[in-house]
């Protein structure tokens, strides 16, 4: 019978977000394709050093050492890369001993049409186009900041640590909207007034309730396997609402930070997110100089400041 990637977690990962691949980029932006192409092929035994997302993708995968019989996640690579030049990125995914055998080359042709096919829970990518067609296809994705940190120094590898914005990222953008064309204090007013009407879901809401899933598998044990913060600019009183609507979801969040202006960074620090997810540069930026951070782009015809 064929594989159900239905039931495990799904993560699709380019190999610029796996791997640090930014002088071979480079090569690509400067010298074109072909110029490229030879420098992979004579570079194939040459290991890729671990990108902005390598931390995440080994802690997510050391989850399937629980359930020998049923994997919980799967990470699909999805490249731009040909067949004929992706044998550098597969030599480094068995050198750093990675589960992962699965791929979509598309031969420069964008990954997005294919999430869907594979199941895709969550995509990271550094290609901007990439993300933005997956997010206006309903799949959770971020555009990997291939500068961010390497949180290996921070974190216990076998506890996943994810840090979310609220609106625009768990939540629908309707709140942000108002915010930024009525204003704070009309912001304010009207979190405050539908407190217990839930907000609506933002792409990765279905991703946060995956995470959730899998954290009520192992109820029992001490150390969580998945720990999740909410990092968001809302204070009192528009706290309320967001809590109310994940209790309506049903999901769990570990950590919760109202900061009204308060710089993320320093709490991101402390936290040891393997990824932080927000809709704005001014937040992903400075965050990405502690923990691998990932811009999530407004879905087409969502975007607030509009």
């Amino acid at each position: 019978m064929p594989y159900d990637l239905s039931k495990p977690l799904v993560i699709g990962i380019s190999s610029r977000a796996l791997f640090d691949l930014e002088e071979e980029n480079k090569i690509f932006e400067e010298e074109g394709l072909e110029a490229y192409i030879k420098y992979q092929i004579n570079n194939e035994l040459k290991v890729l050093q671990p990108g902005a997302g390598f931390e995440l993708v080994k802690a997510f995968l050391r989850l399937n050492d629980l359930k020998p019989d049923s994997r919980l996640v799967e990470v699909i690579i999805m490249s731009r890369n040909s067949p004929d030049t992706s044998l550098r990125i597969f030599n480094s995914i068995e050198k750093y001993g990675l589960d992962i055998t699965r791929a979509a080359l598309t031969g420069g042709a964008s990954a997005a049409p294919y999430l869907q096919s594979f199941y895709t829970d969550l995509f990271l990518s550094a290609n901007i186009e990439d993300v933005q067609d997956a997010i206006n296809n309903d799949v959770a994705a971020g555009l990997l900041l291939t500068n961010s940190a390497h949180p290996e120094k921070k974190n216990k590898v076998d506890q996943i640590r994810i840090a979310f914005d609220g609106d625009a990222v768990l939540f629908g953008a309707e709140a942000e909207r108002i915010y930024q064309h009525a204003g704070i204090e009309a912001f304010k007013e009207h979190e405050r007034s539908h407190a217990n009407e839930p907000l609506s879901k933002g792409p990765f809401a279905n991703f946060l309730t995956a995470l959730s899933n899998i954290q009520s598998m192992f109820p029992d044990r001490e150390d969580a396997l998945i720990r999740t913060a909410l990092v968001t600019s809302r204070n009192a009183p528009a706290h309320e609402r967001a809590i109310k609507t994940l209790r309506a979801w049903n999901v769990r969040i570990d950590e919760a930070f109202f900061l009204g202006g308060v710089s993320k960074k320093e709490i991101l620090d402390k936290f040891g997110a393997h990824i932080f997810f927000d809709d704005q540069h001014a937040h992903t930026d400075p965050a990405a100089e502690v923990v691998a951070s990932a811009v999530v782009p407004y879905r087409e015809g969502d975007n607030p400041l509009e």
